[in-house]
């Protein structure tokens, strides 16, 4: 049993904090500071151990395929919707994310915009630039005693409903699931009810697939008549040929969009949206998490996940297996085992280890729907020949051994 380098591919610009941190702990790096497709991924992917990508490099079936060495992926990011979930975990590869690290940096984009457009600053700001002097009160509103109507209360939308109540908005909210209402927020039973009473409404819903097509022509109909609307959250949730009408109308009086359904690769390429050229419309190159604390947050964050992974097993927060975290005993090995959540899984290994006169230190098992996951560590005796008789198993996915 050797250890072989455990090589890192970082893409999409990832912040220098993350090669730091897994080059201190003895990490091969190489560093893109694009976003890769998939014939590009695929042909980088070989020997790869840790992979690294943020929302735009999708991580297919087809990648996961042609990974021969691949153990872990983090998202350096909230989503993991651009990770094939399902394929990874069949794989044996474990799957982290940063499900916190951006959140204070998307409200307060959120929290600007809702005043940029309240007060029609770009329009007086486009105006000015062109040598317009327009003082006038006409269309400007303060934020203070408007409602603002939450869609999906999560991170995201919890801590935007406390800010805009600090602001003195009043905060309505729709989330499919039952939520702790924070302040003075009200949950509405349904989406038409918040559409109907909000002034400002703002989607932070996740990026699952059923999302698709979330809000449409007849959730932009239901809007009151001048009514704010943003989007932070993904852009396929969004008929934006639907806003642009509302807004062509008058019907909407503004909109804030940061995702888009289809975007540039890299930085300088050519953006094609229906929503270009709208008056009140602001539109950000998917920047809600994009500040400099917030991207060396998750840097750290992910880095620190896939460091621990990698030394000790830990996953602790993994998207899609369970999450352990057992302390080392010192001068021990430690064996990762992951298999199919099945009974007896556990008593044939431990009938292995004890056959070969493998004295047990610590173990530590949880599961997750269809998986297992053990991690145990042991003093001494434990060879090659016990270690391929395990992974010989037939619920075996993977099994790693870390000295």
């Amino acid at each position: 049993m050797t250890a072989s380098p455990v090589r890192v591919l970082l893409v999409e610009q990832i912040h220098p904090e993350a090669e730091d941190i897994l080059r201190s702990a003895g990490f091969e790096v190489e560093a893109v500071g694009r976003a890769l497709d998939e014939d590009e991924l695929v042909e980088r992917i070989s020997g790869i151990t840790l992979l690294g990508i943020r929302s735009k490099t999708h991580v297919t079936k087809r990648v996961l395929d042609a990974a021969d060495r691949l153990i872990a992926i983090g998202a350096f990011c909230i989503g993991t919707n651009q990770i094939d979930v399902p394929a990874a975990t069949e794989h044996g590869v474990t799957v982290f994310n940063a499900p916190f690290s951006n959140t204070r940096s998307v409200v307060e984009l959120a929290i600007a915009e809702i005043i940029a457009m309240t007060r029609r600053l770009t329009e007086k700001n486009a105006l000015m630039h062109n040598g317009v002097w327009d003082k006038s009160a006409e269309g400007a509103h303060e934020v203070r005693g408007r409602t603002l109507g939450i869609v999906g209360y999560g991170n995201i939308g919890t801590q935007l409903s406390v800010l805009a109540e600090n602001l003195g908005m009043k905060v309505m909210f729709f989330d499919k699931a039952d939520k702790l209402a924070l302040g003075n927020a009200r949950q509405c039973m349904s989406l038409k009810e918040l559409l109907a009473e909000s002034d400002v409404v703002t989607l932070h819903v996740d990026g699952r697939p059923t999302n698709e097509s979330f809000f449409g022509e007849s959730d932009f109909a239901t809007m009151r008549q001048g009514s704010l609307f943003l989007n932070l959250s993904r852009g396929f949730v969004v008929d934006y040929a639907a806003l642009r009408a509302h807004i062509e109308s008058g019907h909407i009086a503004g909109a804030a969009v940061d995702v888009f359904p289809v975007e540039p690769k890299g930085r300088g390429d050519e953006f094609v949206s229906e929503l270009r050229g709208l008056p009140n419309v602001i539109l950000t190159p998917h920047i809600g998490g994009s500040t400099e604390e917030a991207q060396q947050d998750i840097g750290r964050f992910v880095a620190g996940k896939f460091r621990d992974f990698m030394l000790d097993g830990s996953t602790a927060m993994s998207v899609n297996v369970p999450g352990l975290a057992l302390p080392r005993p010192r001068d021990t090995l430690r064996m990762i085992y992951l298999h199919r959540n099945v009974p007896g899984v556990l008593a044939r290994v431990n009938g292995l280890l004890a056959d070969g006169g493998v004295n047990v230190e610590a173990q530590l098992l949880g599961t997750r729907g269809e998986l297992g996951y053990v991690v145990t560590d042991s003093a001494s005796g434990t060879t090659q020949a016990i270690v391929d008789s395990i992974r010989a198993l037939p619920e075996t996915i993977s099994l790693r051994v870390i000295f």
